[in-house]
């Protein structure tokens, strides 16, 4: 019976090994060291590099060689720069537990982690790169503008400038930062312009007639910003348009405030002219009496003589445009009484206007009342004739003015006219129209006559001439 195959093991031999030439193991290493170069890197051969890091989790690798040279890729940082640190000394930059510190070129910010270290998966732990610093765009300013160097980079300076007529105000210049923000704060443009401002032109203007003042007129000023054109207010100082001014000089002043609180100011004159004549000489034993000023444009002059004088010449005069006076100047003359008329009242009408009348009556010039009032008459006859009073005594059959005598028919017709009573003392007083005023049937004495006159028959003006010549009689 042939025997189990089932518990007999037969012993198979090897072959015997063939040894390795020399040759063929220097093949083998080289091919082991090439594989293990492109695997350290962890890229392909033909793989570039860029300037990011990229850490992904990868299988870990069974039995990690620190003494492969190039573990992981080497870290190339564009506009940085990486700085790496071996265990196995300077001359290795990307074995496994090298760790790099990455930082960025001036004006360049860092963007990722500063450090990384390559990990046992052939990567890096971290990714990094740089990205140029950069501001934000300023804003525009109102009234003013800016220039950049190199635009809004890091290290690059803007400066700013104002339109005309403003100011810059803060920071002229401004400079972006490491930080992306800019250095100092923003400026804005003051308006420093003040504004323009015309006045209207400087006038004259002749006083009215028989005025010392004119109305006058004028414009307002002319006005303008040079900046924003706001004009927020406008003051005047003096007289304003269309006032009545006095004779002499104004002057008108205007000031103007802009938004920015800056003034202008202009001025101009306002003459108010007044055309003057000579003054005018009172004649002998005369007066004038002027209007207005009395010797100005239209003012109106009136000749007056004293008691007992009567005018010759014109009454008025008036001052002209011309500055000359019209007509020629009056006299004052004595009075030419004219005696020998033929009734009381051709008489007294001589007088009208021009003289109060005083008749004195008497039975005879040897009567007492007669003779005590014609010694005061004659004592007083200086106040008399200042109130152009003329006395005309009628005693007897004889009538007697100044020194002249009146006809007995005269006389007589007189007493008729005024009702008088020739056997009785008697006085009566007319005024310069020839109105009976006052009666005295006894002597009288003068200064209760004067302040008859004085209160009742004198206007304002012959109260306001006799003050002023009232210490000739004493």
């Amino acid at each position: 019976m042939p025997p189990d195959c089932g518990d007999t093991k037969t012993p198979v031999k090897s072959p015997p090994a063939m040894e390795m030439s020399p040759v063929l193991r220097l093949l083998v290493l080289v091919k082991v060291m090439t594989a293990l170069y492109h695997e350290g890197s962890g890229y392909p051969s033909d793989e570039r590099y860029n300037n990011e890091i990229h850490a992904e989790q990868q299988p870990s690798i069974p039995h990690p060689d620190h003494r492969v040279p190039r573990w992981c890729y080497d870290l190339k940082i564009q506009d940085g720069v990486a700085t790496c640190y071996s265990p196995h000394g300077g001359g290795y930059r990307s074995t496994l537990g090298t760790r790099c510190s990455v930082s960025c070129d001036q004006g360049f910010q860092l963007i990722g982690q500063s450090s990384v270290r390559c990990l046992q998966n052939r990567r890096w732990s971290g990714s990094a790169h740089c990205r140029r610093i950069q501001c934000p765009v300023l804003p525009a300013i109102p009234k003013g503008s800016y220039q950049c160097l190199t635009g809004v980079y890091e290290g690059s300076r803007c400066d700013y400038s104002c339109s005309s007529g403003h100011q810059i105000e803060g920071d002229r210049s401004r400079v972006c930062m490491e930080d992306g923000r800019w250095s100092g704060g923003e400026p804005f443009c003051v308006d420093i312009d003040p504004p323009k401002i015309q006045c209207p032109p400087s006038r004259v203007k002749v006083a009215e007639p028989e005025k010392l003042s004119a109305v006058i007129y004028w414009g307002s000023p002319q006005v303008k910003d040079t900046a924003d054109g706001l004009i927020m207010r406008v003051y005047h100082r003096g007289p304003e348009p269309g006032s009545e001014l006095h004779e002499g000089e104004h002057i008108i002043r205007y000031t103007a405030y802009d938004s920015a609180n800056n003034r202008a100011s202009c001025k101009f004159t306002v003459k108010v002219q007044v055309r003057r004549c000579p003054l005018l000489a009172p004649p002998l034993h005369g007066q004038i009496t002027c209007s207005s000023a009395g010797n100005n444009y239209g003012a109106n002059c009136k000749y007056e003589c004293e008691g007992g004088y009567e005018r010759q010449g014109v009454a008025t005069r008036v001052c002209l445009h011309s500055q000359r006076w019209s007509g020629s100047p009056a006299i004052c003359t004595p009075m030419n009484i004219r005696v020998n008329v033929n009734s009381p009242s051709a008489f007294v009408e001589q007088f009208f206007e021009k003289q109060r009348l005083l008749l004195v009556s008497s039975p005879s010039s040897s009567d007492r009342y007669y003779r005590l009032q014609s010694d005061a008459l004659q004592r007083a006859n200086c106040g008399l004739d200042q109130r152009h009073v003329v006395v005309v005594e009628l005693v007897g059959d004889v009538g007697r003015v100044r020194a002249q005598q009146l006809s007995s028919d005269l006389t007589e017709q007189l007493r008729q006219a005024l009702q008088v009573s020739r056997a009785h003392f008697s006085m009566v007083l007319l005024d310069q129209y020839g109105v009976d005023r006052e009666r005295y049937m006894e002597p009288t004495p003068s200064d209760e006559i004067f302040t008859f006159i004085d209160t009742y028959l004198l206007n304002t003006r012959e109260l306001a001439q006799l003050d002023a010549k009232k210490e000739n009689c004493d």
